[in-house]
């Protein structure tokens, strides 16, 4: 039956002038379905053995190298009221532009006249300084003239004491030669008294030299006397000399003790002048700080607080500033074990969310649209998404990173290792095998002969 329809359809095809039959029935062509197969077969076998660069993949984000390049919080060191807004969100601003003008809060600072007020006290303060310094001074020259005024009364009591000296030794003298006149008068009355009584001389006589010898006796006891008046006056000497002594030294006490209270009243006025002088500084700080500037420039996020006469607290985010001139990075979160196979200066390539890209992980020659870069840092600690972060800069021996790029966008990194055979790459990935880690070969210079 089926033989006689299709011998039919034959008879029918050939007579027919309808391209119908040639394009539907197929009963005069070949087929190719082997060649084919043995084509794609080939192909196939040839494509396992082209070269095929391992790779790592992590996702990451668009950060800065530098943390002075990220978005940094504008915030206030005092508490104050919000007086007045000088910008707004999305403002471009410059380093030193007026942000925010705040008002007093506190009642210790309300005084307007403050820095004013404080500056006469300081002002006080240093005469009363200088006074205690002056009062120390004079202290210092009456001090000084006491003990000028002890060494004159000192050197008048030796000259008297001398003079004493040369009375006494004066009276000694005197006091010994009459004593040799009253031995004298005293060998005379008794050498008269013997001749009185063998009748050689009178009694008249007789008694004329026992006048004598009492005169002499009176003129020997004067003298002794005096000298005991001359020793007691020069004991009373030395006394005046110990009093005067002791009575300078008591005043120079009295007026050194003077001169230490004044040093040390000055030293703690000083005290207070540095206090104040400390207060006014802070007083004047703070005054400036009334004008929140930006610290660098950049564009306005984030404003925090609005309204006016709004209370802000101290360290509260006022804005935050994103700034202008950004040295770009890019930071992946690899597995921990893929960590061993990165190492810095390694080839990074990157495809950014937002630009097209046709990538071809395995050839990355072939891709098109990526982006390259190099690795600068690898953190030692995990993270807290249980991966470990690492630091990726712009190449700068590749094509430039588009200046579209903003901070906190999205980027996909693709680690370049080692070219290996397609059929092992497939065969690792069947076993579950890491990837083999390249390192380029260093050559080590040979040293020359001599």
């Amino acid at each position: 039956m089926n033989t006689y329809l299709q011998s039919d359809i034959h008879s029918i095809a050939a007579q027919s002038k309808l391209r119908s039959f040639s394009n539907i029935y197929l009963f005069y062509r070949s087929s190719r379905m082997k060649k084919w197969l043995w084509g794609m077969f080939i192909l196939l076998v040839a494509v396992l053995f082209l070269p095929w660069t391992q790779n790592i993949r992590a996702r990451g984000t668009v950060t800065t190298l530098r943390q002075e390049q990220r978005p940094q919080q504008v915030n206030t060191l005092i508490a104050g009221s919000i007086v007045k807004w000088h910008i707004k969100e999305g403002d471009l601003v410059k380093a030193g532009d007026t942000l925010l003008q705040l008002g007093e809060v506190k009642v210790e600072y309300f005084d307007p006249q403050l820095l004013k007020r404080t500056q006469e006290q300081i002002t006080a303060k240093q005469q009363t300084m200088e006074s205690y310094r002056n009062k120390a001074a004079a202290t210092t020259t009456q001090s000084r003239a006491l003990e000028q005024a002890r060494e004159l009364k000192l050197q008048s009591l030796d000259n008297k004491i001398a003079q004493q000296q040369l009375k006494i030794k004066t009276e000694e003298a005197d006091l010994a030669a009459a004593a040799n006149e009253l031995e004298a008068y005293k060998r005379q009355i008794e050498a008269a008294r013997i001749m009185l009584d063998s009748g050689a001389i009178s009694l008249i006589d007789f008694e004329k030299r026992k006048i004598n010898y009492q005169n002499g006796f009176a003129k020997w006891n004067s003298a002794g006397n005096k000298l005991e008046q001359s020793k007691q006056e020069m004991t009373n000497l030395r006394i005046e000399q110990q009093a005067t002594l002791q009575d300078y030294a008591d005043k120079i006490a009295k007026v050194s003790g003077d001169r230490f209270s004044s040093l040390s009243d000055a030293a703690s006025t000083e005290a207070e002048l540095l206090k104040l002088q400390n207060q006014l500084a802070n007083y004047d700080a703070r005054s400036k700080l009334y004008y929140i500037i930006a610290p660098q420039s950049g564009q306005i996020t984030k404003a925090r607080k609005a309204g006016i006469g709004e209370f802000i607290k101290e360290g509260d985010m006022i804005v935050e500033i994103v700034p202008d001139k950004i040295q770009y990075a890019i930071e992946l979160f690899v597995k921990p074990m893929d960590l061993p196979l990165v190492n810095k200066e390694q080839k990074v390539r990157f495809v950014f969310d937002g630009f097209p890209a046709i990538v071809f992980s395995g050839w990355p020659g072939g891709s098109y649209g990526t982006f390259g870069g190099k690795v600068v840092a690898v953190e030692n600690s995990v993270s807290a998404n249980g991966k470990f972060r690492i630091l990726v800069v712009e190449d700068s021996s590749d094509r430039k990173w588009p200046a579209q790029l903003r901070i906190g966008g999205g980027a996909e990194g693709i680690m370049l290792l080692k070219d290996v055979p397609v059929y092992y790459e497939l065969w690792r990935n069947i076993n579950g095998f890491p990837p083999e880690y390249y390192q380029a070969e260093t050559t080590v210079p040979k040293e020359k002969k001599l």
